[in-house]
Protein backbone atom coordinates (compact mmCIF):
# COMPACT_ATOMS: atom_id res chain seq x y z
CA UNK A 1 0.00 0.00 0.00
CA UNK A 2 1.20 3.43 -0.73
CA UNK A 3 1.54 6.49 1.08
CA UNK A 4 -1.82 8.22 -0.35
CA UNK A 5 -3.61 4.76 -0.26
CA UNK A 6 -2.68 4.83 3.87
CA UNK A 7 -3.92 8.07 4.12
CA UNK A 8 -7.13 7.68 2.91
CA UNK A 9 -7.63 4.40 4.27
CA UNK A 10 -6.64 6.64 8.15
CA UNK A 11 -9.26 9.86 6.90
CA UNK A 12 -11.59 7.10 6.29
CA UNK A 13 -11.65 5.24 9.76
CA UNK A 14 -11.11 8.29 11.88
CA UNK A 15 -14.60 9.48 9.69
CA UNK A 16 -16.19 5.89 10.57
CA UNK A 17 -15.21 6.45 14.50
CA UNK A 18 -16.48 10.05 14.28
CA UNK A 19 -19.69 8.39 13.07
CA UNK A 20 -20.13 5.77 15.78
CA UNK A 21 -19.74 8.34 18.56
CA UNK A 22 -22.07 10.72 17.23
CA UNK A 23 -24.96 8.06 16.29
CA UNK A 24 -24.29 5.77 19.25
CA UNK A 25 -25.90 7.71 21.61
CA UNK A 26 -29.01 8.59 19.61
CA UNK A 27 -28.96 4.75 19.19
CA UNK A 28 -29.42 4.14 23.29
CA UNK A 29 -31.67 6.81 23.25
CA UNK A 30 -33.96 5.50 20.51
CA UNK A 31 -34.18 2.09 22.37
CA UNK A 32 -35.67 4.11 25.55
CA UNK A 33 -38.09 6.21 23.66
CA UNK A 34 -41.63 4.90 24.43
CA UNK A 35 -43.60 3.86 20.60
CA UNK A 36 -47.07 4.48 20.59
CA UNK A 37 -48.60 1.68 18.54
CA UNK A 38 -51.31 1.93 15.52
CA UNK A 39 -52.87 -0.51 12.88
CA UNK A 40 -51.49 -3.77 12.78
CA UNK A 41 -48.98 -3.89 15.51
CA UNK A 42 -51.80 -2.41 17.61
CA UNK A 43 -54.34 -5.15 16.48
CA UNK A 44 -51.59 -8.20 16.73
CA UNK A 45 -50.74 -7.14 20.48
CA UNK A 46 -54.48 -6.27 22.08
CA UNK A 47 -56.19 -9.35 23.45
CA UNK A 48 -60.00 -9.59 22.27
CA UNK A 49 -61.35 -10.08 25.68
CA UNK A 50 -60.52 -9.73 29.33
CA UNK A 51 -61.27 -11.90 32.82
CA UNK A 52 -61.78 -9.50 35.77
CA UNK A 53 -63.66 -10.76 39.32
CA UNK A 54 -64.63 -14.35 37.67
CA UNK A 55 -66.19 -12.70 34.24
CA UNK A 56 -65.01 -11.93 30.89
CA UNK A 57 -65.64 -9.10 28.54
CA UNK A 58 -64.90 -8.32 25.32
CA UNK A 59 -62.30 -5.65 24.32
CA UNK A 60 -63.84 -2.59 22.81
CA UNK A 61 -60.81 -2.41 19.47
CA UNK A 62 -61.83 0.61 19.15
CA UNK A 63 -60.46 2.22 22.59
CA UNK A 64 -57.49 0.63 23.09
CA UNK A 65 -53.86 1.81 22.79
CA UNK A 66 -50.45 -0.18 23.53
CA UNK A 67 -47.34 1.54 23.28
CA UNK A 68 -43.55 -0.18 23.26
CA UNK A 69 -41.66 1.17 26.00
CA UNK A 70 -37.41 0.60 25.27
CA UNK A 71 -36.47 -2.18 23.50
CA UNK A 72 -38.95 -5.11 24.22
CA UNK A 73 -41.28 -3.74 26.88
CA UNK A 74 -44.92 -3.04 26.51
CA UNK A 75 -48.13 -1.63 28.15
CA UNK A 76 -51.26 -2.47 26.61
CA UNK A 77 -54.84 -0.62 27.79
CA UNK A 78 -58.63 -1.17 26.46
CA UNK A 79 -61.74 -0.43 27.31
CA UNK A 80 -63.95 -3.45 27.47
CA UNK A 81 -67.91 -3.97 27.32
CA UNK A 82 -68.84 -3.94 30.83
CA UNK A 83 -72.51 -4.54 29.94
CA UNK A 84 -72.32 -8.11 31.66
CA UNK A 85 -70.78 -6.64 34.97
CA UNK A 86 -73.19 -5.67 37.35
CA UNK A 87 -73.47 -2.17 38.50
CA UNK A 88 -70.74 -2.32 41.38
CA UNK A 89 -68.25 -3.55 39.23
CA UNK A 90 -68.82 -1.38 36.41
CA UNK A 91 -68.56 1.88 38.56
CA UNK A 92 -65.13 1.37 39.01
CA UNK A 93 -64.16 -1.30 36.74
CA UNK A 94 -63.89 0.10 32.78
CA UNK A 95 -61.07 -1.65 31.10
CA UNK A 96 -57.64 -3.32 31.80
CA UNK A 97 -53.91 -2.93 31.77
CA UNK A 98 -51.36 -5.31 31.21
CA UNK A 99 -47.96 -4.60 31.87
CA UNK A 100 -44.33 -6.65 30.96
CA UNK A 101 -41.95 -4.96 33.00
CA UNK A 102 -42.77 -3.04 36.00
CA UNK A 103 -43.39 0.32 35.21
CA UNK A 104 -44.21 3.98 37.27
CA UNK A 105 -47.36 5.01 37.03
CA UNK A 106 -48.33 8.34 38.28
CA UNK A 107 -45.26 8.60 39.89
CA UNK A 108 -46.02 4.70 42.06
CA UNK A 109 -44.58 1.30 41.25
CA UNK A 110 -47.01 -1.00 39.56
CA UNK A 111 -45.31 -4.71 38.80
CA UNK A 112 -45.65 -6.81 36.22
CA UNK A 113 -48.96 -8.22 35.80
CA UNK A 114 -52.55 -7.57 34.01
CA UNK A 115 -55.42 -5.51 36.10
CA UNK A 116 -58.43 -3.36 35.65
CA UNK A 117 -58.55 0.02 35.86
CA UNK A 118 -61.06 2.60 36.31
CA UNK A 119 -60.69 6.51 35.92
CA UNK A 120 -62.83 8.09 38.61
CA UNK A 121 -65.21 11.76 38.49
CA UNK A 122 -62.45 12.68 41.23
CA UNK A 123 -59.90 12.75 39.18
CA UNK A 124 -58.15 9.39 40.22
CA UNK A 125 -57.13 6.12 38.52
CA UNK A 126 -57.54 3.11 40.17
CA UNK A 127 -55.84 0.08 39.67
CA UNK A 128 -57.71 -3.36 40.96
CA UNK A 129 -55.80 -6.93 40.31
CA UNK A 130 -57.94 -9.34 38.62
CA UNK A 131 -59.64 -10.08 41.65
CA UNK A 132 -61.31 -6.73 42.11
CA UNK A 133 -58.48 -6.10 45.08
CA UNK A 134 -57.58 -2.48 44.53
CA UNK A 135 -53.41 -2.06 44.39
CA UNK A 136 -53.15 1.14 43.32
CA UNK A 137 -54.96 4.71 43.46
CA UNK A 138 -53.21 7.35 41.31
CA UNK A 139 -53.99 11.39 41.29
CA UNK A 140 -55.04 11.83 37.06
CA UNK A 141 -53.82 15.62 35.29
CA UNK A 142 -56.36 17.43 33.50
CA UNK A 143 -55.29 18.07 30.33
CA UNK A 144 -57.09 20.89 28.87
CA UNK A 145 -55.44 21.63 25.63
CA UNK A 146 -56.39 18.00 24.35
CA UNK A 147 -57.99 18.84 21.39
CA UNK A 148 -60.10 15.81 20.56
CA UNK A 149 -60.12 13.45 23.66
CA UNK A 150 -60.98 10.31 23.33
CA UNK A 151 -62.69 7.79 25.30
CA UNK A 152 -59.06 5.85 25.67
CA UNK A 153 -55.96 6.51 24.01
CA UNK A 154 -51.93 6.98 24.61
CA UNK A 155 -49.84 9.72 23.73
CA UNK A 156 -46.16 9.81 23.91
CA UNK A 157 -44.51 11.66 26.87
CA UNK A 158 -40.73 13.08 27.64
CA UNK A 159 -40.83 10.28 30.10
CA UNK A 160 -42.82 7.46 28.64
CA UNK A 161 -46.62 7.82 27.36
CA UNK A 162 -49.78 9.21 28.90
CA UNK A 163 -52.97 6.98 29.15
CA UNK A 164 -55.78 8.83 28.81
CA UNK A 165 -59.41 8.34 30.00
CA UNK A 166 -60.99 11.31 28.25
CA UNK A 167 -59.15 14.71 28.93
CA UNK A 168 -57.71 12.81 32.42
CA UNK A 169 -54.30 11.23 32.34
CA UNK A 170 -51.56 9.73 33.99
CA UNK A 171 -47.75 8.95 32.92
CA UNK A 172 -46.58 5.89 32.44
CA UNK A 173 -43.17 4.44 32.03
CA UNK A 174 -40.44 1.99 32.75
CA UNK A 175 -38.63 1.89 36.12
Amino acid sequence: MNKRSSSYLTAFIAHLLCLVFVAAPLLVSAQTDAVVLTGAQLARIVPPGFYFEGQSAPTQMRNSAAARLGAKHHIVAGLVDTSGYSADVRARYEGFLIVDAPIQLGGQELTTGAYGFGFTDDGKLNVFDVGGRQVLSVDAENDTKLRRPRPLMMMRDQSGVRLYGGRRYVVAAVR
